[in-house]
């Protein structure tokens, strides 16, 4: 938080405000807890009494809703859940290749079909070109 100073006069005097600014930060800052940690502190939870308890999550700035949703990942997976990092996990090789022979076989069609339609038109005109420079139009085709 930043805290501005004005001067105000008064009198005789000045006197000095302090004026805090109240500005949000854009985002808030996320604490990220490492399994050990975890492991440790629910252990440490668990010996203490209700009294203990409290001033452990004080001293560590936690919430008991840490506590119960570390218990629910320890009792899916231990220690693998309690470490597991989020997004997506690392893709194996073979998929990235199948992926990128996928995307490559997706524009080779595409020029494919923007070729055939080139070939086509190409073909019509061609066609149109050869019936103007014979004359063999009808006296339709002529008039218009």
């Amino acid at each position: 938080m930043t805290v501005t100073t004005s001067a105000v006069p008064l009198g005789d005097g000045v006197r000095v405000e302090e004026v805090p600014d109240p500005q949000v930060p854009e985002r808030a800052k996320r604490r990220s807890y490492s399994a050990k940690y975890k492991a440790e502190i629910l252990a440490e939870y668990d010996r203490l009494d209700r009294d203990g308890r409290g001033a452990l999550l004080r001293r560590e700035g936690l919430y008991s809703s840490l506590i119960s949703e570390w218990r629910k990942q320890a009792s899916k997976g231990a220690l693998e859940a309690l470490g597991r990092t989020k997004g997506r996990p690392p893709a194996d090789p073979v998929e990235r290749e199948n992926a990128r022979l996928r995307a490559e076989v997706a524009k080779l069609q595409a020029e494919l079909a923007t070729s055939r339609r080139v070939i086509g038109v190409q073909g019509k005109l061609s066609a149109l070109l050869e019936q103007l420079a014979t004359g063999s139009g009808t006296d339709e085709d002529r008039a218009r």
